[in-house]
């Protein structure tokens, strides 16, 4: 059946690396192996290095750009690796304009890392078009987004951006670990390359550290290959079908993830006693209508700002069910603090200037019955 024929349900389980070629193995095996034999070194084989390429990685690797619509994909030790990579495309003396509200780590690497190569960085209120376009300079050459951005959940406008990249020669990348392929394909959207945090919701178990590229052009492939190669932070084969493993689940779990993100989002922003509650699926967001329109569904995430360090402490304290740890997109509901854990490396002006501020938490919604997590809730907050 063609891949556009079928509902994501089955081509998540369908994408042609479900099965071993050689032994008809349901599951892709592990092919732990750092070199393979060449029976003619003057006409290699598909694979010869690991580090260059391995059966196990280009499977999960072949699935995530399927699945995203893309050409390539490319599977990284961790999303910073996949990240730190993408941003390689740039040289010295180019400049990139990049929203304001984005993962910590990702504002660390282009503020304290890219920076040292002679690349410069604007940020922006992306959510505000018109502020993308005052940026860009002469030697503007890449625009890098996250939507919904990490952690105050702001919504760009995909098409618009992409938009506006395309009329004035902008590589646009965007980071779409909150929304996965199952629920936002940004190449679809006219986005260049997507990006994951592979760790979160496409492995889905908190037991893998990775991450992933998609392009949308052969030729943005073949650049990204080099770079993978070059650089070297490839995914091990073990990791790789663990990888492999959790993208067979990956609508299911997303589909109960967001339905309990959902609830817990209206049961919050109903309290009265949460300062502001940030949730594209909530009507008051500002940006639900774009999200309906270019997304199918709201996601699994939910920030909550309870106004001070106090309040937020004595929650994390006094909550028993969901894990309070860095990361999220997993079967366990996992709550953040990110001034302490995924924002620490942002300066405090820059965090209080993205509203980050000392009481604000992330809550990554999993498995669990939501109606326990909001009991849960419930006698924590008292």
């Amino acid at each position: 059946m063609s891949e556009k024929k079928i509902s994501f349900a089955t081509h998540v389980l369908h994408t042609g690396n479900e099965i071993d070629p050689v032994t008809g193995a349901a599951a892709f095996p592990i092919y732990q192996a750092s070199t393979f034999h060449q029976e003619d070194p003057w006409n290699p084989p598909a694979y010869e290095y690991a580090r260059s390429g391995n059966p196990t990685r280009h499977a999960v690797e072949d699935a995530v750009a399927k699945l995203e619509g893309g050409t390539r994909g490319f599977a990284f030790g961790s999303g910073m690796a996949a990240i730190t990579t993408t941003l390689f495309l740039f040289s010295q003396g180019d400049h990139i304009v990049a929203c304001d509200d984005i993962y910590g780590g990702t504002f660390r690497a282009l503020t304290q890392l890219i920076n040292r190569f002679g690349i410069e960085t604007t940020f922006v209120d992306a959510t505000n078009l018109d502020e993308i376009r005052a940026a860009i300079r002469p030697n503007t050459k890449g625009l890098f987004l996250e939507t919904p951005s990490n952690p105050t959940m702001k919504i760009i406008d995909l098409a618009g951006a992409a938009q506006i990249a395309k009329e004035h020669g902008l590589l646009s990348i965007i980071d779409n670990t909150f929304m996965t392929p199952y629920l936002q394909r940004p190449l679809e959207l006219g986005i260049d390359i997507v990006i994951h945090s592979a760790t979160k919701f496409l492995g889905g178990h908190s037991d893998v550290v990775a991450g992933v590229v998609v392009t949308r052009d052969e030729e943005l492939g073949k650049r990204l290959y080099f770079l993978q190669n070059a650089c070297g932070g490839v995914l091990g084969p073990q990791d790789c079908f663990l990888l492999q493993r959790g993208l067979k689940t990956l609508k299911v779990r997303m589909d109960a993830s967001c339905a309990g993100a959902e609830k817990i989002a209206h049961y919050l922003y109903e309290r009265g006693d949460i300062e502001q509650v940030y949730y594209p699926g909530l009507p008051s967001h500002a940006g639900h209508e774009i999200q309906k329109s270019q997304a199918d569904g709201f996601g699994a995430v939910v920030s909550f700002d309870l106004g001070t360090e106090e309040r937020a402490r004595k929650l994390m304290e006094r909550v028993q069910l969901p894990l309070v740890a860095v990361s999220l997109g997993a079967v366990e509901s996992i709550l953040s603090y990110p001034r302490m854990m995924s924002h620490n490396g942002m300066p405090a002006e820059e965090r209080l200037k993205r509203k980050i501020g000392d009481g604000l938490l992330r809550f990554s919604i999993g498995l669990e019955d939501p109606n326990d997590l909001i009991a849960d809730l419930e006698q924590a907050l008292k």
